[in-house]
């Protein structure tokens, strides 16, 4: 932990940093076989572990169901709700009985956020303004370990923790920035080179299958599996830290 740094002391580049993961709940099929009790009965389980947070992780859970329009357009406004599933999930059976067992839990300053039963069982998000990925890191590493000593996950021993989706499988991290680089924009070949070279995935600021808007970027690790959780973010930081020495020397 201690190698990790704070990406963009400046604040010339990076825009926000932000580290995720997947769990599932031990004793739960994946959404396309949970069954509208056990949605209900998993949301409770959830509901209560998040609602016990102290410290910096204390907030508050909100349910999709019968959500008023107020929290509804303040979450949006914050960019936390999750809307029912692309097309992709919803193919996938993914979406059933929405919005039941659905909900979102944020920390009273919002950098801490956990998403129940979207795609994931929880997704277990830690992220604030600015480049300082220890803090992110270690503020999600805290969320998890305080949530799994209620909520036991699933795990396999060769395949790492179980999710969803097939390429998310072990770590299940996905650590991220949302970086200006308008002169690497305009070098496309250089800035894909150095992505492959440090296994980096660059998406438009909008999420995957999106385009970049004003050179900001969403640039995120690849590995997932085969590492560890600080190898993946590690491998994340010294590739950012690559692209912004060529954005400043371009």
């Amino acid at each position: 932990m201690n190698t990790l740094v704070d990406l963009d002391p400046q604040n010339k580049f990076v825009v926000s940093t932000r580290v995720r993961c997947g769990r599932s709940l031990q004793g739960y099929p994946f959404n396309p076989c949970l069954t509208e009790a056990q949605y209900k009965e998993m949301e409770e389980k959830v509901s209560s572990a998040l609602k016990a947070m102290s410290g910096e992780l204390k907030g508050t859970y909100y349910p999709l169901t019968g959500m008023d329009k107020k929290t509804q357009q303040q979450l949006i406004d914050d960019h936390f709700l999750f809307k029912e599933g692309d097309r992709f999930l919803q193919a996938a059976n993914a979406c059933r009985y929405w919005p039941t067992g659905r909900g979102i839990y944020h920390n009273d300053n919002k950098t801490f956020l956990v998403w129940c039963n979207e795609e994931d069982h929880l997704r277990i998000i830690s992220m604030q303004q600015g480049g300082d990925l220890k803090q992110v890191f270690s503020r999600m590493v805290n969320g998890v370990k305080e949530i799994e000593k209620k909520l036991p996950f699933s795990r396999d021993d060769r395949l790492g923790f179980l999710t969803f989706c097939p390429t998310n499988l072990g770590t299940t991290i996905r650590a991220s920035v949302h970086i200006k680089l308008p002169k690497l924009a305009a070098d496309k070949a250089k800035l894909d080179e150095i992505a492959a070279k440090y296994n980096l995935q660059v998406r438009g600021t909008r999420g995957e299958h999106t385009e970049s808007e004003g050179g900001v970027y969403d640039i995120s690790n690849k590995r997932r599996m085969g590492l560890t959780e600080y190898q993946a973010v590690r491998e994340m930081q010294d590739g950012i830290q690559e692209l912004i020495k060529l954005e400043e020397a371009a």
